[in-house]
């Protein structure tokens, strides 16, 4: 977050995009600045935080050390960060969104004792603070869908993170709400995340669950 604060470039693009202060906030959405070892500076001083950040994912250990002298270096570089939250706000991984041209595009937290992306599920925490009336929850795909549409007043928006859906997480969605809506990219890859979430979701199908489909226009998105 601090460091957002300081990258002109970084706010520019969710400007861009669309993004007000308020929602940057209630997202605590950040930057990752362009350096291999920013967090390293900052947050391994010593072997055993080091060993800490390796753990939970934030650096990354190099096959050898031989070529820079350096052992380890960032996974997240020069990207907008999206804290990964449990429902009571506990940070337990991030999702990384890459701001030059390359690929991945999003990059998340690998999986760790603390993150597991088959489980969790974003924008639970946010709609705890959001103190909506849960009636039920619509189910997108990326990080700023979810953002976008809790700034549009839709604050009962949730995604999975970068992964299929589980049924690990319709148990999760169906403790909270009874009604379920999946909401996906109105393209040929969205019509094919709906169809395997389909056959997820109706094993765990119950008197009193209902799901719904929402197909957006060809080239539509949540965000959109």
């Amino acid at each position: 977050q601090e460091r957002l604060a300081g990258s002109d470039h970084a706010q520019a693009y969710l400007k861009k995009r669309g993004l007000d202060a308020a929602i940057i906030e209630r997202f605590r959405i950040g930057y990752a600045p362009d350096s291999w070892n920013e967090v390293l500076r900052n947050f391994g001083a010593t072997d055993e935080a080091r060993r800490a950040l390796l753990a939970t994912g934030l650096i990354i250990e190099r096959d050898s050390a031989r070529a820079t002298g350096e052992a380890w270096y960032d996974r997240f570089r020069d990207r907008i960060m999206f804290p990964i939250r449990d429902p009571r706000g506990r940070v337990l991984g991030f999702g990384g969104r890459l701001l030059a041209a390359g690929e991945p595009k999003y990059l998340n937290s690998p999986e760790t004792t603390l993150f597991h992306k088959g489980q969790e599920l974003y924008g639970l925490h946010e709609i705890r603070l959001a103190r909506t009336s849960l009636k039920r929850l619509i189910v997108v795909e990326g990080y700023m869908d979810v953002v976008r549409l809790h700034q549009a007043g839709v604050a009962y928006a949730v995604a999975t993170l970068g992964t299929a859906t589980t049924p690990e997480h319709l148990k999760r969605l169906f403790r909270q709400v009874s009604e379920v809506v999946f909401a996906f990219d109105g393209d040929r890859a969205g019509r094919a995340a709906a169809w395997r979430a389909l056959q997820t979701v109706l094993p765990e199908l119950r008197e009193g669950r209902e799901l719904y489909f929402l197909f957006l226009p060809e080239g539509e998105d949540p965000d959109s």
